[in-house]
């Protein structure tokens, strides 16, 4: 009896202790004034281009969906890529319809150079890309290849993260997928001598083009 009743007492002093660590969260709304929320300027479209570009990676604005596969097919012609790896049907469609060498053989996952793939949401103010494992593309091309090149139009396009991801809540309702995470410029590390090295984790080069219409 005794060794319950401290069992208890030590379970009743954890809940405690935990319940006094628990703070109230709201996502949805910034706290007014807060200098953590600075303001998104000039605009959405070039706040996030500026943010993207000021951690190494790049961001091809594009009048509309043509502009865009015209402006990959040059990216993809400056780069000598032999193909891209894409497992989403729609891109693949629009890739051969561009005359964009592309492949989705698995036979030539290990050896691609660049993957391409869709996303759920931007984020303007810290250049970030919001992707999920819901997507055709999986997770795998957001972390394998060297090159990774995302495709996203303006209306994908927020301010802040806290609107992304009320934004996927309000897509996935109660089935959201398994994994939802944030891609912000190229893989980097600075733990060796605080050198910073590119492509330690994953892509070296990561590439949004953005459609405007």
């Amino acid at each position: 009896m005794q060794n319950n009743s401290s069992r208890q007492e030590i379970f009743q002093r954890i809940a405690t202790a935990s319940k006094r660590r628990l703070l109230s969260v709201n996502i949805e709304t910034p706290p007014s004034g807060d200098s953590i929320y600075k303001l998104v300027l000039p605009d959405k479209i070039t706040c996030f281009k500026n943010e993207l570009e000021a951690i190494n990676g790049q961001c091809v604005i594009c009048a509309n969906e043509t502009d865009l596969y015209a402006q990959l097919k040059l990216f993809v012609a400056k780069k000598e890529l032999p193909y891209i790896f894409c497992r989403d049907t729609y891109i693949a469609q629009q890739l051969e319809s561009n005359g964009i060498p592309f492949t989705f053989d698995e036979a030539h996952f290990e050896s691609m150079q660049a993957s391409i793939t869709g996303c759920e949401f931007l984020v303007a103010r810290t250049g970030s890309v919001l992707v999920s494992s819901s997507s055709q593309s999986g997770r795998q091309l957001n972390v394998f290849p060297p090159i990774h090149i995302v495709l996203a139009h303006v209306s994908q396009l927020v301010n802040y993260l806290n609107e992304a991801l009320i934004a996927v809540q309000q897509k996935y309702d109660n089935h959201l997928p398994s994994t939802i995470s944030t891609i912000t410029g190229p893989s980097r590390t600075a733990d060796i001598e605080k050198t910073l090295v590119l492509g330690a984790h994953g892509p070296k080069e990561f590439i949004v083009f953005l459609s405007k219409m």
